[in-house]
């Protein structure tokens, strides 16, 4: 998967049965689902979704799609900080989309009032791996494997064949978005490698910059420049 993808603000529609591979955006934004539905499989896991879902994304996440014989219609709306999870409901999807085609801004704001947290249960074992992985990134992937009766090779595939990627750099992305959210506090960088699960400082800064395309130092000085401009004025 190389660079970034850039969303489409506002409506898109998709032909049943297209599939979008995995990729990654830069910037945090919501799906609404407006019509139809398809299945989601990215760095919150893997969603299946229908009119009224929406589909939460932080800045370099990374997902792929497959829609379903529908088709489907969405708006995608950029947010203008970063999402805590991964799958909400709106009650009524089609009066934030006609907001949006005069006024975004007031979409974004009528979405946010009507946004709500939906869990969904995992269906099968890759998903409960995923789940697992987001709760504890320093989980050990054999012993995950023991404990749910599968050998290696089939929690390998298994897992690649709905994320497109291997669990093992599923859970390296999942360290990192802990450790960015964290160096936006503003945070030692050696203490957040430890409290991310890193080995050591340069294993976080390999797994942000893989991520990213920009080391720690980077965002941490993101942080201060945004922080003094805040105590400037």
């Amino acid at each position: 998967m190389n660079g970034l993808a850039r969303h489409t603000t506002g409506h898109e529609v998709w032909a049943g049965l297209c599939r979008i591979p995995r990729h990654r955006h830069r910037d945090p934004y919501a799906a609404v689902i407006l019509a139809g539905g398809y299945e989601e499989s990215g760095s919150y896991g893997r969603y299946r979704v229908q009119a009224g879902h929406a589909l939460m994304h932080r800045s370099f996440d990374a997902h792929l799609d497959r829609f379903e014989r529908s088709g489907a219609r969405v708006l995608n709306l950029p947010l203008d900080e970063e999402p805590t999870f991964g799958l909400g409901w709106v009650g009524d999807p089609d009066a934030i989309a006609r907001l949006a085609a005069t006024d975004l801004m007031a979409a974004r704001e009528a979405f946010k009032q009507q946004l709500q947290p939906v869990h969904m249960p995992a269906e099968d074992w890759p998903d409960l791996l995923a789940r697992d992985l987001l709760a504890d990134p320093g989980l050990r992937l054999d012993e995950w494997a023991g404990r749910h009766h599968l050998a290696p090779a089939t929690l390998s595939r298994g897992f690649a064949r709905v994320f497109a990627t291997s669990a093992a750099a599923f859970r390296a992305e999942a360290r990192a978005q802990i450790a960015l959210a964290q160096i936006a506090t503003g945070e030692a960088l050696s203490d957040i490698a430890v409290t991310a699960g890193f080995s050591d400082q340069p294993h976080m800064t390999r797994a942000i910059t893989a991520l990213t395309g920009r080391p720690p130092g980077y965002w941490a000085r993101r942080v201060k420049s945004v922080q003094d401009g805040a105590k400037a004025s």
